[in-house]
């Protein structure tokens, strides 16, 4: 198998342990989350990719393009969304299915739109799908139906190891795919009960929900607050109503 370089890069977000990780795949640089030494040394890149467009995953993109004069690649159908992420207009652009080096590609959207991941061997970079510990926020923009389905393709594909955006790499996939997917189901229950037992807003679902002192978590906790109202809106168990205040959400009332 090809070669797998893990380069934990300090973030200027607030991410898991404060650090991105940046991959390097014999001349494929993957997720330039910000300028570091190591990076610096690199000589040999071809190509440059991002799992996804989120600052924390793109913010040195721009610069290692330029200082190694590669081949800087998007997902097609996001490659606008790209352009305006990075500053850099894409040279090439890829869809599932196709190749860049020695990486495929798979679409896993959810935690964004256009998230991807990259196999090499029976390895992938997963960038945001998951991560060994902890969970995965939905932002703003993502779709949790989109993000279980991606999690379950992945399971489905069976890698010996994940490398995620963050933190360490997974040795065991299959356990922690199915373990974020329980952690999701177990997250949408006590959304469901907060609603139930009388919280109307996103905010007070989160103060039910979650019993730490979030900090400057708190967003990325309501955002998953609101992938989960939107999820069970879909499947028509909770409904929202818009009044002057802002969107109130109640149990959708079983016919009689």
């Amino acid at each position: 198998m090809s070669g797998v370089e893990r380069v934990p890069v300090p973030a200027d977000h607030p991410v898991p342990g404060g650090r991105t990780n940046t991959y390097v795949v014999d001349d494929v640089l993957v997720d330039p989350a910000a300028r570091c030494a190591r990076l610096d040394e690199l000589t040999d890149i071809e190509h440059i990719v991002a799992t996804h467009t989120h600052p924390d995953h793109v913010d040195g993109l721009a610069h290692y393009a330029e200082r190694a004069d590669a081949t800087v690649w998007a997902y097609a159908p996001y490659a606008e969304r790209f352009a305006d992420a990075t500053d850099v207009v894409p040279d090439r652009t890829y869809r599932e299915g196709d190749t860049v080096g020695t990486l495929d590609v798979v679409a896993t959207p959810g935690h964004a739109p256009d998230h991807v991941a990259f196999t090499v061997g029976d390895a992938s970079l997963v960038g945001d799908c998951c991560r060994a510990d902890g969970s995965i926020a939905i932002t703003n923009e993502g779709d949790l139906r989109a993000f279980l389905t991606s999690l379950r393709r992945l399971y489905a594909r069976d890698p010996a190891v994940l490398y995620p955006g963050h933190g360490d790499p997974i040795e065991r996939p299959r356990e922690r795919l199915a373990a974020i997917v329980a952690h999701r189901r177990e997250r949408e229950r006590e959304v469901l009960a907060a609603v139930e037992a009388g919280a109307r807003t996103v905010s007070a679902i989160v103060d039910a929900v979650y019993d730490t002192n979030l900090g400057a978590y708190r967003d990325l906790a309501a955002a998953t607050v609101r992938a989960h109202l939107d999820k069970l809106a879909v499947e028509r168990r909770v409904t929202r109503e818009a009044t002057p205040g802002g969107t109130r959400w109640c149990k959708t009332r079983s016919p009689p």
